[in-house]
């Protein structure tokens, strides 16, 4: 294991995937451990991806009181319905709702726009975020902060983008959807400053195909260009990736 520091982002770089999500979600049961110690309650943002597998995993077999804990998660298809698998609503159930039971999850309803977005804000506002689980897409995007609706400033805390063509094929290439044409075109996502307001974030990016989002993340200008650099102004961020990743470093 390797560590450094960019900006005030720690980049922790594990030899393997599996080690990485041990360290990522030991990190993030800490975090929500000491959220419950110190407000009573925790709030957090779970991303829904396969890249989250190993770290999810481990936070979820961690010594959490889940009854303590509301989870949000960060983006959704727009216009899927909840029946269907490929939403992140049914990856939360799968993922995480079948194996702990939290005080709450509040799951983002893809079949509407504007009201949801307006209904899923509110929740949002309700109290501080105390830790984000996230990872960063291969064109270096947060959520579904593409780098064309990406905004450092952005006024909204969720809204409805348009996927760019990077981000549409990594889900053909994750395996989630067949083939470009069957994945939604647009989707609801959390903004980048509504991330950004969790105490802390906890970001694992493992593989390969991440290998140049990463580089540009951490040695690229803090632009809109990748998103995922704004993580480096962040005061109380980790970046966990293993050796595939961190390739081009």
């Amino acid at each position: 294991m390797q560590e450094l520091t960019v900006g005030t982002l720690r980049v922790i770089i594990s030899a393997s995937r599996a080690d990485m999500g041990t360290r990522a979600g030991a990190h993030a049961a800490q975090a929500i451990r000491a959220a419950i110690k110190r407000n009573g309650a925790a709030r957090i943002i779970l991303a829904s991806a396969p890249s989250q597998s190993e770290t999810l995993a481990a936070l979820l077999a961690s010594a959490v009181d889940w009854s303590r804990v509301t989870i949000f998660h960060m983006d959704e298809y727009l216009g899927l319905p909840v029946e269907h698998p490929q939403t992140f609503r049914s990856y939360q159930r799968t993922h995480v709702l079948s194996k702990i039971t939290p005080h709450a999850f509040h799951g983002i309803a893809g079949e509407s726009a504007d009201a949801e977005c307006a209904r899923y804000s509110a929740l949002l506002r309700e109290a501080p975020i105390d830790v984000c689980c996230l990872g960063i897409g291969e064109n270096g995007h947060l959520a579904f902060n593409d780098p064309p609706v990406a905004d450092f400033a952005d006024p909204a805390l969720v809204k409805v983008v348009e996927l760019d063509a990077t981000c549409r094929q990594q889900q053909v290439n994750d395996g989630c959807f067949p083939t470009l044409a069957a994945v939604p075109t647009h989707a609801l996502t959390l903004s980048i400053p509504a991330l950004m307001s969790a105490r802390a974030l906890i970001c694992t990016v493992p593989g390969p195909r991440k290998a140049a989002a990463v580089r540009a993340t951490l040695r690229d200008a803090i632009t809109t260009t990748c998103p995922a650099t704004i993580l480096r102004t962040h005061a109380a961020a980790a970046l966990y990736v293993d050796a595939d990743s961190a390739a081009d470093l």
